[in-house]
């Protein structure tokens, strides 16, 4: 199983569009992950014609359908579980914080902090893809992949 995974689009503040890379590099995929702040619902319906999407809401979250997004939510793929939220507070210690919000997951999918992050913390896969579309706070543009299989694994692919 491959998902793919995106956070802090931003648009159409950061960008009026997503980035076609990002699009093509979804192509494919099984599954995609949004870890909030999408700004606009046209971007869920746009990601939605590429494959199903689970999103939770961000701190810049202030469209009607936003209010429908969880803050956090538990997603199954194959036999793992994976986790994803938004995040909230300083960059630093983000991490820490939202390990804190799951128990029983393999896999913790994270934005917020728009800085790409992918390492195994106490037996959890932590994932930040970053951001594909706002330099902001981010050494460079980019998405994230999930690749499902004995295990679960993560690759930050850059746009810049």
């Amino acid at each position: 199983m491959k998902i793919g995974v995106v956070s802090d689009t931003h648009i159409p503040e950061s960008a009026t569009d997503l980035p076609s890379e990002l699009l093509q590099g979804f192509e494919g995929v099984d599954l995609i992950l949004h870890g909030g702040d999408i700004l606009d619902c046209a971007v869920l319906d746009e990601l939605e014609t590429i494959a199903p999407v689970h999103a939770v809401r961000g701190n810049m979250d202030h469209f009607p359908r936003s209010y429908g997004l969880p803050e956090k939510l538990v997603i199954e793929a194959e036999k793992f579980r994976i986790g994803l939220i938004h995040g909230h507070g300083a960059p630093d210690g983000l991490e820490r914080r939202v390990i804190k919000e799951f128990d029983d997951v393999h896999c913790i999918v994270f934005g917020h902090a728009h800085r790409p992050f992918n390492e195994v913390i106490g037996g959890v896969l932590l994932f930040n893809p970053g951001t594909p579309t706002d330099r902001r706070f981010a050494p460079y543009r980019s998405f994230g992949i999930l690749d499902v299989a004995d295990r679960i694994t993560g690759r930050i692919i850059r746009l810049d």
